[in-house]
């Protein structure tokens, strides 16, 4: 492929006419992509309108399934609905059509799973990156005006955590890895922690949590469950007490994870929410029996922000770089 915009044919070809494809078609999308249009746009009709943004840096296989899943949990998060997500696809020179087919069809399966429209956004060929790297912009809405920030959670309620830690880290490692875990792990083990994509989307029990009556949640990203509730703690200007015990881990990562010397509490989580409420033990119950697995894994405090380690206390520290970044960056060293 050459560097620079792609030509007309082949964006229409394989960007604009699966985007068109999409299965979801909204009322409120009254502007939508085409070449030479620089804009989509949306007719909220007074609702709160809600952005958010991320790339996908860690992750070469289902890079578009990705970005918008991730990006639209941000909005989930944040109590709201998306709507529609704006898609940045860079590639190298060495890149192959093939490689933005897939990208784009991940994106198309994701955007119908979730029930959006991808509106728009650029695909350039570039010297500036040496793998392709996709970066989403997602717009939403809220119910009225109901707004639900990372920082309402109150000293008292409990944190819940949905599904497992290192949920997204060990599907990312399982398709990067693939063949040195084969070696390393029964078959069943990694090829069922590559199917974990069906799990990355928190919009069901974001919607639990708020008709329970949730001050506070968060989608666990880059830094894992640890950094999730930090970031929490932080923003709502509290302290928190973690039961490390009590964090959901499966097998299959705690396997992967001792192979690569990671701690999976550390490990990008896409598909986890963290959720600040009154009667933790209740919530977890409605969303068991929505097929949910969830936990009770801490608590908000006035001050201080602790992990408890078999019965031990240790300070929970601020998040560092992501566990599967140091992964990366290890093995470019050796």
């Amino acid at each position: 492929m050459e560097l620079g915009k792609l030509p007309p044919q082949v964006l229409e070809e394989l960007v604009l006419r699966p985007i068109r494809y999409n299965e979801k078609k909204r009322e409120d999308v009254v502007l939508r992509p085409k070449t030479g249009e620089d804009c989509s746009a949306v007719d909220p009709q007074g609702e709160y309108i809600l952005l958010s943004t991320d790339p996908i840096t860690g992750a070469d296989a289902d890079a578009g399934y990705l970005a918008v899943h991730v990006n639209c949990n941000d909005i989930f998060a944040g109590g709201g609905e998306p709507i529609g997500i704006l898609l940045t696809v860079l590639l190298p020179q060495s890149a192959q059509m093939e490689v933005l087919h897939e990208i784009m069809d991940g994106a198309r399966e994701a955007a119908a799973e979730v029930g959006i429209e991808i509106l728009g956004g650029h695909t350039e060929v570039t010297d500036a990156v040496n793998r392709p790297l996709v970066s989403a912009a997602v717009i939403g809405k809220t119910s009225g005006k109901h707004l639900l920030s990372t920082g309402g959670a109150k000293e008292g309620q409990d944190v819940v955590m949905t599904k497992w830690a290192g949920l997204e880290g060990t599907a990312i490692l399982a398709n990067t890895y693939a063949a040195e875990l084969s070696s390393l792990l029964p078959v069943q083990t990694a090829a069922s922690a590559k199917e974990w994509k069906s799990y990355f989307s928190v919009g069901k029990e974001a919607k639990i949590a708020l008709q329970h009556g949730a001050t506070a949640m968060h989608d666990a990203t880059e830094g894992g469950i640890f950094g999730a509730v930090w970031e929490m703690a932080d923003c709502s200007g509290t302290g928190v007490v973690l039961f490390e015990e009590a964090i959901p881990v499966p097998p299959q990562t705690r396997q992967i994870c001792d192979i690569f010397s990671i701690s999976p509490y550390e490990l990008i989580s896409s598909g986890c929410l963290v959720v600040a409420t009154e009667q933790g033990e209740a919530l977890v119950k409605k969303l068991k029996e929505a097929g949910i697995a969830a936990a009770v894994i801490g608590k908000i405090t006035k001050s201080g922000r602790t992990l408890l380690q078999n019965g031990v206390e240790r300070p929970l520290e601020e998040p560092k770089k992501d566990a599967l970044y140091r992964i990366k960056t290890d093995r470019l060293q050796k």
